[in-house]
């Protein structure tokens, strides 16, 4: 590829995967108005977010495989066209099913990111690409702290259309630019889809994910919850098996059992928990009424400007990370990562009597989101064939999907018990609990990169 194609590639990348990120993410700060405007219940509106989660989860292992063939480009073409088509639904005066329906297409462009990543492994020098792949794992993170005050902002002065017209217009944007700057794959490629598997995938799937969004599930029919996790459970063991006998399998299960993969996948599941759950935490802080006793009752757009430091420090972090990886290892910059993100649950809970500490505690967690996005993908493609980037990205970010699931399952079952009879909000020392439960998880994280970084030098120099 000439050099001022490349040039021009990268931003393109760059783009397509923070527009994708960002108009997924529309549905959280819109949640109320479409309750209102659609005159249906919060948990209905709610969906507006899960379906889009849900749609993204269960395309992303598929695309990952197509994008390992020699129609990659067509695949992110198609996906891109569905996805503004999905916007378009949401901006149309249809009724509120034909709403859910858009946001599940546009949920599908999730699966995108890791097709960005294999495209600059294979059309980049290997220094560079590797930055750039960086680079493209914390602009999908902080995507929607650029989403979100946007959107809220919009749905206040003109209502929930006019700021789901907001995705249309970026993701056709996306589209144009993916069909003049995306090139073709490398010959020789091949693959196949194995239906088999991405059924029982998507199946298993829709059942984690749906309990996780679902917590009155959990807490007012708790033996029907834990029958669906027994189901969900057995159903990913039988995907495993024939994942493993496949000659063509959705995931090389092979290849994920290296001890790297498995370790940074349950290094990005408990992360992935942690992150999430704070993000929620203090976005629901800073929302809650005065009237409660504590909180700042800001509206939504006012909260969603919380997300500015989140995004502008875990983009930092992003461009700072390939020019430490040359001194420290990627699992080291883990571990690193996961303690900063630790230390933002600390503030959380020390300290957020004033919104300024809300802030704070922000952007300490977006530095350490954005440092930690930002070595993952080195971790795994240290020992991933340029020809399976597409399909070991993929996996991790279902990982990281459902991480993200259960961590606002979590905060919302640790809110609801701590909200008494009676109450509408929950006690502040709710918000404690949850913060030391997330301090919990970024330890086991920071522990399992530590053993990743070990077990990397003791190959190194044995």
């Amino acid at each position: 590829m000439a050099r001022s194609e490349a040039r021009l590639l990268v931003p393109a990348l760059m783009f397509i995967a923070l527009v994708v990120a960002a108009v997924a993410s529309l549905g959280t700060p819109l949640i109320t108005s479409v309750a209102t405007s659609f005159q249906v219940s919060l948990g209905s509106a709610q969906w507006t977010l899960t379906v889009a989660l849900l749609s993204g989860a269960v395309a992303t292992p598929i695309l990952g495989r197509l994008g390992a063939g020699p129609h990659r480009r067509a695949t992110i073409l198609v996906t891109l066209a569905v996805v503004v088509a999905g916007s378009a639904l949401t901006v149309l005066p249809l009724p509120f099913e034909w709403l859910l329906a858009g946001r599940a297409a546009q949920g599908v462009g999730l699966g995108l990111t890791a097709l960005m990543m294999g495209v600059a492994r294979d059309h980049l020098p290997e220094e560079r690409s590797a930055a750039v792949i960086s680079l493209i794992s914390v602009v999908s993170i902080i995507g929607s702290g650029v989403g979100y005050p946007l959107a809220a902002l919009l749905a206040e002065l003109g209502g929930v259309r006019a700021a789901y017209g907001l995705g249309l217009v970026v993701t056709a944007a996306a589209l144009l630019t993916a069909w003049r700057s995306v090139p073709q794959a490398p010959e020789g490629r091949s693959a196949h889809v194995d239906v088999a598997g991405a059924v029982v995938l998507a199946a298993a799937l829709l059942l984690v994910l749906f309990l996780a969004g679902e917590r009155n599930l959990w807490s007012r029919h708790l033996a029907v919850a834990a029958g669906l996790a027994v189901v969900a459970v057995a159903l990913l063991c039988v995907w495993a098996v024939i994942e493993l006998r496949s000659t063509t399998p959705l995931v090389d299960l092979r290849a994920v059992r290296h001890p790297a993969v498995a370790g940074a996948n349950l290094a990005m599941f408990v992360a992935g928990i942690g992150m999430y759950l704070l993000l929620t935490l203090i976005t629901r802080y800073a929302q809650t009424p005065h009237g409660a006793g504590y909180g700042f009752g800001l509206t939504t757009f006012v909260a969603g400007l919380v997300l500015i430091p989140f995004s502008v420090l875990g983009f930092v972090a992003g461009k700072l990370t390939p020019r430490v990886r040359t001194r420290i290892a990627d699992p080291l910059l883990l571990a690193g990562s996961a303690v900063v993100v630790g230390g933002g649950f600390a503030l959380f809970a020390a300290a957020r009597s004033d919104l300024t500490e809300l802030f704070a505690a922000m952007g300490v967690l977006g530095f350490g989101v954005g440092g930690f996005s930002a070595a993952m993908p080195g971790v795994i493609l240290a020992v991933t064939p340029k020809s399976e980037t597409s399909s070991a990205m993929s996996f991790n970010y279902v990982v990281r999907s459902v991480g993200y699931s259960l961590g606002s399952a979590i905060g919302g079952l640790i809110l609801a018990a701590g909200t008494g009879p009676g109450h509408l909000f929950p006690d502040d020392s709710a918000y404690t609990t949850a913060a030391l439960v997330g301090i919990g998880a970024m330890a086991i994280t920071t522990l399992t990169s530590l053993a990743l970084a070990r077990r990397r030098s003791s190959e190194t120099n044995p």
